[in-house]
């Protein structure tokens, strides 16, 4: 593989789901003057790409006739209800054998500015050689993001996946050749995914008028609350990621007197309650030391393999990561390619907490808490302690 300065790099929307959390076909859903599809492929067109291909599937006749008259080229992936390794394949197949590398842009992130693109695209260009980047990926505060770039080396491996499979699924195999840049665009985060996100941009629209306008509020940083360096209580807790197990565990947790942390890049503080704490950069190096601390990471995979190796870095007490037997083998597996000790990586508990039957956020919260309290009782050297009702011995009763 030999990237070269004057490489000719070609771009791929994929732009084929069926967009069932929107309700209707998002890539035709108004945002600002344009449509969610229509300002990726305003913003693609607007970088340094040498030809864009642009692959659709659900709706397919309706947004076609939407982008006609665009100088790209559209192909339907007719099996798009199988997933994004499809549209992937139809994508790839569709670039001109010239083309060195794919940049892989989703359709429903309109906000990656073009700055970025070319970025990406100089930083693939920057580690020409013949060991040189094979993948290259946008990071923002360690967070790692999208659009992802593709040596045509690695294309072949593309072509074979499967199912609901994305370009990720190959990273493990390019260690080597994966080279991150971080970027100042918090566009590389941000999909809309359903109308309580729209709603959020257009409520900013409304108080600010223009489209110019609505990108950059839309885009702007968010505001972290003032992460304290001090020494925090001994029992601390740290969730990476917002989804709903992690909501949980952070109300639940400051109850039993934790101290609590959630690090995501796109919270608000007006979304957590005191005394949560939040940082939106993926750095455990700005916390104090504490021999007590422990991490649970609830991101939906969109951040798991960096926190999982953050966390073993500074030492955690605690690692658990919320997610399937099968997604957290392949998380292990990565970071044990990377130089990750087999007993290091024995400690991370996946998936996270006791088994108990839990199926909802909040009982998975309690699982997940119960096993922190029983790690730490057995690290302090006790037994676990059966309480005693009031007024006499506990009984212990089988159903």
């Amino acid at each position: 593989m030999q990237a070269l300065k004057d490489s000719r790099i070609g771009a791929v929307i994929l732009a084929a789901g069926m967009s069932t959390r929107m309700g209707e076909a998002k890539q035709l859903v108004r945002f600002g003057n344009n449509t969610l599809l229509g300002q990726t492929l305003k913003n693609v067109s607007a970088a340094h790409v040498d030809e864009v291909v642009l692959v659709l599937g659900f709706a397919a006749e309706s947004i076609k006739s939407q982008f006609s008259a665009e100088k790209i080229k559209i192909v339907v992936n007719e099996a798009y209800r199988e997933g994004m390794a499809g549209s992937l394949r139809e994508g790839i197949s569709a670039l001109s054998e010239e083309m060195n590398a794919a940049l892989i842009v989703l359709g429903d992130q309109p906000l990656v500015q073009p700055e970025t693109l070319d970025r990406i695209i100089d930083q693939y260009r920057r580690s020409s050689s013949p060991s040189g980047a094979q993948i290259v990926i946008p990071t923002y505060k360690g967070f790692r993001g999208n659009p992802v770039l593709l040596d045509r080396s690695v294309f072949s491996e593309v072509m074979a996946l499967k199912g609901d499979m994305g370009c990720r699924a190959i990273f493990g195999s390019h260690l080597e050749g994966i080279v991150t840049i971080a970027v100042d665009d918090i566009g590389v985060l941000l999909d809309i995914d359903n109308k309580s996100d729209l709603e959020k941009l257009e409520r900013k629209r409304n108080q600010k008028g223009s489209e110019t306008d609505l990108l950059e509020s839309a885009t702007s940083e968010p505001r972290e609350m003032p992460f304290a360096t001090e020494a925090p209580a001994r029992l601390e807790l740290v969730l990476v990621g917002s989804e709903p197990v992690a909501v949980a565990l952070a109300k639940m947790a400051s109850l039993l007197h934790f101290s609590v942390t959630i690090v995501d890049p796109l919270l608000q503080p007006s979304e957590i309650e005191e005394p949560v704490r939040l940082l939106n950069s993926l750095d455990f190096s700005r916390f104090p030391a504490n021999p007590d601390r422990s991490v649970v990471i609830a991101s939906r995979g969109r951040f798991d393999e960096e926190a999982v190796e953050q966390a073993l870095t500074v030492g955690s007490a605690y690692i658990a990561l919320v997610a399937n037997k099968k997604r957290g083998q392949e998380v292990l597996q990565r970071l044990s390619l990377k130089g990750e000790s087999p007993e290091r990586l024995a400690a991370v508990r996946v998936p996270a907490g006791l088994d108990i039957g839990a199926e909802s956020a909040e009982e998975i919260a309690v699982s997940i808490l119960a096993e922190i309290i029983s790690e730490r009782t057995k690290r302090r050297g006790k037994a676990p302690r059966i309480a005693e009702p009031k007024g006499g011995t506990a009984e212990r009763t089988s159903q």
